[in-house]
């Protein structure tokens, strides 16, 4: 399984809570330095929550189970 296919079957187990509280995310790429990003949509686009939901949710879940990465990044968000 891929690097990519692993980030994506993560997100898919993610997806549910998110949805459950009207938003969704989009796995978009890695990059080659590790950084995930990701785009959140419904709810979670315009909820100022929404670094919180990325960086304590997605990201720490992604970290948890695969060490490489680095980052999440929303790719609609500045940080």
């Amino acid at each position: 399984m891929t690097l990519e296919q692993r980030i994506a079957d993560i997100i898919e187990q993610i997806r549910p809570h998110l949805q459950a509280d009207g938003g969704d995310i989009r796995f978009v790429e890695v990059t080659e330095d590790y950084v995930v990003k990701v785009e959140l949509q419904g709810a979670c686009g315009s909820c100022p929550y929404s670094k919180i939901t990325l960086k304590n949710g997605v990201e720490d879940t992604l970290k948890k189970y695969i060490p490489e990465v680095k980052e999440v990044v929303d790719i609609n968000l500045d940080f």
